[in-house]
């Protein structure tokens, strides 16, 4: 199974300016087997130790956090060597013991040719409570497999190169070959153990099963999150979410009988499990659309389409069985795929636009930047005479030179129209912020 992000470890691995890494992403992502295959494919030795298994070697973090000794009491403790160059130190869930993430400064300033990599689950959470300074440490995140990685993880290499190409026109055979390996990943989504578990048994009952394990595991993890949020109301607030991609997010239609700041630490939380991805409202008026965030006008999308599909509960028979992927799950779960693979090929930056006014209302699903271009981006069937919102927001703001529209028809280019439709399975290849993405 690869992954875009082996490119980008590569990468960090020969580059002279490299630093400590922390690789982020939810649970379940895949992190600590990605690193493992980078470390035993790149390097003479992977030194490998999990904080939280072995909470014992939490000592060795403790005191003058010398990166020198540190290194000196792993050899020993682990009965191995760490040769600079030629080791990769792989710290795994080092949020278990935040000092070890204060270690990993001492590393950059005092040892900066060792390779050293930390991951964890709930890293984010000990983030925010412990201070080190800017610039001594890089961040790469780690979400789900996208439908191209799933393609090559199901052996489909040959539609895996059409697909890390530029969108074109394909065969109306190709085309309806793609689009039915598509409705399997919306279904199975892109949790490894679900993809490895569909690809070796070929049934989607047992991938549905490891998707409720997945989220049962989620649930039981909330009370590591805070003690002081509430867990049933996550847990409301996590089925809720899944229900309303696609929709605004009003905290108090989230979870009934709570109060606005109970349900808004709860969503807050969630997104700094990376278990939702926030998607704010922005100002296209200019770079970059960060900028123009808003902190109270936001969607959301899950971090996987498959555990959407467990926690809404659907009716996978009738769903799956719907002739337009546009209209499984009313439309909510293209707009979820769509949404997570540009989670993807943008880094995880992803707006949409929404206008509220009295005499009309508007609102365009995403909005992107490819090529230091504002793109807005509609997942809609139909014709480009029904896209109003697109064209509305076209005219409005000139620095945006076109749309795309993403459906389950063939690639066409509408000039006149300044609109590109692009078939969805095209999603990463035609919203990738770089080139650098390989498998």
């Amino acid at each position: 199974m690869k992954r875009f992000i082996e490119a980008e470890l590569r990468k960090w691995a020969k580059s002279k300016r490299r630093k400590p890494l922390i690789v982020k992403g939810a649970r379940q992502v895949g992190k600590t087997y990605i690193i493992k295959k980078f470390g035993e494919e790149n390097f003479d030795n992977l030194v490998m130790l999990d904080l939280e298994r072995n909470p014992q070697w939490h000592k060795i973090f403790e005191g003058e956090l010398n990166p020198k000794q540190i290194c000196s009491d792993l050899e020993l403790v682990l009965n191995t060597k760490i040769i600079t160059g030629k080791s990769l130190l792989f710290i795994d869930e080092i949020q278990a013991f935040p000092k070890a993430l204060t270690a990993l400064r001492y590393f950059y300033e005092e040892m900066p040719d060792l390779h050293v990599i930390a991951a964890g689950s709930l890293i984010e959470f000990v983030l925010n409570k412990i201070s080190f300074p800017v610039g001594r440490l890089q961040f790469l995140k780690l979400n789900p497999l996208g439908f191209v990685e799933f393609l090559h993880a199901n052996g489909h290499e040959k539609a895996v190169q059409k697909l890390l190409a530029p969108p074109q026109k394909l065969s109306d055979t190709i085309h309806g070959f793609i689009l039915r390996q598509l409705r399997e990943y919306f279904f199975v989504g892109g949790m490894p153990e679900c993809v490895l578990t569909y690809r070796d048994s070929g049934s989607f009952k047992k991938a549905f099963e490891v998707q409720s394990e997945i989220i049962t595991s989620y649930r039981m993890d909330f009370a590591k999150y805070s003690p002081s949020v509430d867990n049933k109301c996550l847990n409301i607030v996590l089925t809720s979410l899944a229900q309303n991609v696609g929709n605004q997010i009003k905290y108090l239609k989230l979870a009934e009988g709570f109060s606005n700041p109970t349900i808004k630490k709860a969503y807050n939380l969630l997104v700094l499990a990376n278990l939702s991805h926030n998607i704010p409202s922005v100002n296209p008026t200019g770079l970059p659309l960060g900028a123009s965030a808003s902190g109270k006008k936001f969607k959301s999308i899950m971090v996987d389409i498959g555990l959407m599909h467990s926690l809404c509960e659907m009716n996978t028979s009738r769903e799956y069985s719907l002739p337009d992927l546009l209209n499984i799950y009313r439309g909510a779960m293209a707009e979820q795929f769509i949404g997570q693979e540009i989670a993807l090929s943008q880094h995880d930056r992803i707006f949409y636009w929404s206008r509220q006014a009295k005499s009309s209302t508007a609102e365009v699903d995403y909005v992107i930047v490819v090529n230091n271009k504002i793109i807005p981006i509609e997942v809609k069937s139909g014709s480009a005479g029904r896209l109003r919102s697109m064209h509305m927001f076209l005219n409005n703001f000139k620095n945006c030179p076109e749309g795309f529209v993403f459906s389950s028809r063939l690639y066409e280019i509408l000039s006149e129209q300044k609109l590109t439709f692009i078939p969805l399975y095209y999603c990463f290849s035609a919203t990738k912020s770089e080139n650098g993405f390989k498998l």
